[in-house]
């Protein structure tokens, strides 16, 4: 495979990394991938790391919630029981994941927009990516009802009309 072969995407750290192989010159992890931000087309891609000196930044230097931007090649299932992944060649770290002091709370991304979800109270505020202001869910079962009606009022991801 040469470089044509590669694909750049950007996205989130879905989850807490995992090693690969029991000496951690290997490692895995999860990326959320929206093209678009529109929260149909969002993606989880399983993620592989080969490179040692890779997979230690990986295992030790990134958090969920950080956003990278990864080179790698797709791997495609062969048989029924074969995951799709991308193996990874390159990786960059865009921007480090938002931290919250406390681990009662979390910010929580929906395409483009931030939520701030407290364990000590059922409501959500909401913001766009970029700050604006969305509203407030009375409970998270309430959050689509109250970022679809942003949308419809704004336009979609939230752009004024």
């Amino acid at each position: 495979m040469g470089d044509v072969d590669a694909i750049v995407l950007d996205g989130f750290l879905d989850e807490e990394t995992v090693p690969g192989d029991l000496h951690g010159s290997t490692a895995r992890f999860r990326l959320t991938v929206s093209p678009t931000d529109e929260r149909t087309d969002e993606m989880i891609l399983p993620c592989s790391v080969a490179d040692p000196q890779m997979a230690h930044q990986v295992l030790h230097e990134l958090t969920p919630g950080d956003q990278l931007r990864v080179t790698g090649y797709l791997r495609l299932p062969r048989t029924p029981h074969e995951p799709m992944w991308l193996v990874v060649t390159e990786m960059t770290l865009l921007q480090a994941a938002p931290t919250t002091g406390a681990f009662t709370a979390m910010l929580e991304r929906y395409g483009p927009y931030v939520c701030y979800i407290d364990a000590d109270t059922d409501q959500v505020p909401v913001w766009t990516q970029d700050g604006a202001w969305v509203g407030v869910a009375d409970t998270p079962a309430d959050l689509g009802q109250l970022l679809e009606s942003f949308e419809q009022s704004h336009g979609a991801g939230g752009e004024q009309p």
